[in-house]
């Protein structure tokens, strides 16, 4: 046998292996999945043709589910309410590992090398870090914060350096965490950020970590380059005057939006949109929308932002223009839009309604309905292409 053909052989080989167990042979980008929360599975969707392309079920309590990527796209990594860490092969669709590594989890994160999975915890309080191609267990940092006394962790990311980046709920703290090495990572703790840090977030170039506080007016930021300089407060008082209303559902500002020098945040407890100077963290203006936002998820050219609303609102969903600073379009897609997702030009957005068993796509252009696909109860929208962007 010549040289040339083994060499043909051994490069078919993986090929005939994938076909072999009934996996396609195919890319990754245009792929994702869709968390149907209720039933505890993951619907798989093609965005190329908007359709669905299968389903995986037995994945436990999806109800406050989030997922991150292998950094080649292939495999998902689903993190569950109920604790469980479960790693999906979308070639082959099925599940590849199953984990059950805490009583209460709240999101996860995937490390800048892609070797590394981080899950944040509720129950017990703290991260736990595993293999991602094993999910073996590699490291816990107990979340204490006093003798005794554990908080629950929110607000995981991904930073550079291959570091994890989370907040305390109980302590009011922050906490980088450097996986070089990872059997034995080194923390690093802020203390006194301010009160109930709720979510954070990365910004793109993943400079700067900010985490929102639920018990005060303002947010925390971190500037990851210049550690020294510790927390800093920013929009303190945003409220400062006003009724604060009753929050029915938590703003997520892991899909925050950057557009330009602006960025656009969620406002606790009020029906605006903030809008912050990225230069210096000041408040540039506030947007009224039709009720407490919960996503506010900019398209990737950073030309238009969308949001998404807390019950009883959540019906609807607005368009901001970042141009002219104003709401272009209000749509009603149905009860109960829990997500939002782009794709990865912006071309279209795709968006979860829950309550009519829906995923609905977007032209982001005409801002039409392009698409209608059925689902089980859909809540969270994930593509492949957050495997090479920080923070998501």
């Amino acid at each position: 046998m010549s040289t040339k053909i083994l060499l043909s052989l051994i490069c078919l080989w993986p090929l005939a292996a994938l076909a072999e167990a009934g996996c396609e042979l195919r890319g990754t980008g245009d792929l994702g999945v869709v968390v149907e929360r209720a039933s505890g599975s993951l619907e798989f969707i093609e965005t190329t043709h908007d359709r669905l392309r299968g389903r995986v079920e037995g994945l436990g309590d999806l109800s406050h589910a989030s997922v991150v990527y292998s950094r080649d796209g292939r495999y998902a990594y689903v993190f569950g309410r109920d604790g469980g860490l479960t790693q999906v092969d979308l070639l082959c669709r099925r599940v590849v590992k199953r984990v059950m590594q805490a009583g209460n989890s709240i999101g996860g994160a995937i490390s800048q090398d892609g070797r590394l999975v981080a899950v944040s915890n509720y129950e017990p309080g703290g991260v736990r870090i595993f293999d991602a191609r094993t999910l073996d267990p590699v490291a816990e940092i107990p979340a204490e914060y006093a003798p005794g006394r554990r908080s629950k962790t929110v607000g995981l990311v991904d930073a550079p350096g291959n570091r994890f980046v989370f907040s305390l709920w109980d302590a009011g703290e922050i906490w980088v965490a450097d996986m070089g090495d990872p059997a034995h990572p080194r923390v690093r703790r802020f203390k006194g950020i301010g009160k109930q840090p709720y979510d954070g977030l990365i910004t793109p170039d993943g400079r700067y970590y900010i985490a929102g506080l639920f018990g005060e007016d303002g947010m925390a930021l971190l500037d990851l380059w210049n550690l020294d300089a510790g927390v800093r407060r920013i929009l303190p008082h945003y409220g400062r005057g006003e009724q604060r209303l009753p929050v029915y559902k938590m703003p997520h500002l892991e899909g925050w939006a950057v557009a330009g020098r602006r960025a656009f945040v969620p406002a606790v407890g009020h029906h605006e949109v903030l809008v912050v100077d990225t230069d210096d963290w000041s408040l540039a203006g506030r947007i009224p929308v039709y009720g407490q936002p919960v996503f506010v998820m900019a398209r990737p050219d950073g030309r238009q932002v969308w949001v998404n609303f807390a019950f009883p609102d959540n019906d609807t969903v607005q368009v901001i223009d970042t141009r002219d600073m104003r709401i272009v379009k209000t749509l009603k897609p149905g009860r109960a839009v829990l997500h939002m997702e782009f794709e990865p030009r912006g071309e279209a957005v795709w968006l979860s309604v829950r309550d009519r068993d829906l995923i609905q796509v977007y032209d982001t252009a005409t801002l039409g309905l392009v698409k209608e696909l059925p689902a089980r109860k859909p809540s969270g929208i994930f593509l492949t292409d957050r495997a090479a962007r920080t923070g998501l």
